[in-house]
């Protein structure tokens, strides 16, 4: 018998565990403390913590087992050369042309919580709500990778479609999380994907990967006004539908 159906017949496998689990008790802990950095130090992530992030990630379940992703990561010169160029390219006025469609609108609640997130972030480093200059500047560290020293690229198979893009939605989920257990900080952001055709030139991507989002990462600068804010959840009630009869 091999050792996934031993695991897989294994009763203890089956058992919920109590609230005061270690594990339950782990995961909480790195959902709260995970957050979005928009600044970081120039400290290099050690290379064998890229790679220990990046196996974890890889446990990600998929889509008929597809694992459609494929990351390319960036550090030292790399990353430097990356930024420079998307970051010229941007704020040349370089027109948005995403492999994925923008969502139509943001409406009712969604654009509640948008919202919401952007006036705590504008807030935190001084912008306020007439300053289109300073939101502009904001809105271009984007391009800079708010400084990190890493950035990790996601690319999807395009055959595979929406299934493809949403698994590679729970790899970065996991990416983060994996990031955060060892201590590094990070930031989703799709705004690198607004210039897909730049990022698939630069690192001379095939014409069958899209362009996901990428993930800038490394340690967060807790001085900097821009981390010094947290985002919001819905409570269950208002995402939550039970139906039991």
């Amino acid at each position: 018998m091999n050792s996934n159906m031993s695991e897989e017949r294994d009763p203890a496998w089956h058992t919920p565990p109590d609230e005061g689990d270690g594990g339950s008790r782990t995961l909480e802990a790195l959902l709260s403390r995970r957050f979005s950095c928009r600044a970081f130090l120039s400290d290099q992530v050690p290379h064998a913590t890229i790679v220990r992030i990046l196996e974890l990630a890889q446990r990600t379940a998929t889509w008929c087992n597809t694992q459609p992703w494929k990351v390319w990561v960036t550090g030292g010169a790399s990353t430097e050369r990356f930024r420079d160029a998307l970051y010229r390219h941007a704020q040349g006025g370089a027109p948005s042309a995403p492999d994925i469609a923008w969502p139509r609108e943001y409406r009712g609640i969604y654009l509640e919580r948008r919202r919401d997130a952007g006036f705590k972030l504008h807030a935190a480093v001084g912008i306020t709500r007439s300053d289109a200059e300073g939101r502009q500047r904001q809105l271009l560290e984007n391009y800079r990778l708010f400084g990190a020293p890493h950035m990790a690229l996601i690319t999807t198979d395009e055959a595979i479609g929406t299934y493809g893009v949403l698994d590679c939605g729970a790899y970065v989920s996991n990416f983060l999380l994996a990031a955060r257990a060892f201590g590094v900080d990070s930031i989703a952001q799709a705004a690198i994907a607004h210039h897909s055709p730049f990022v698939r030139a630069h690192f001379g991507l095939p014409d069958d990967r899209i362009v996901v989002c990428g993930i800038s990462f490394g340690y967060a600068d807790h001085s900097h006004p821009a981390n010094g804010f947290r985002t919001s959840r819905a409570d269950l009630d208002g995402v939550v539908t039970w139906v039991d009869d």
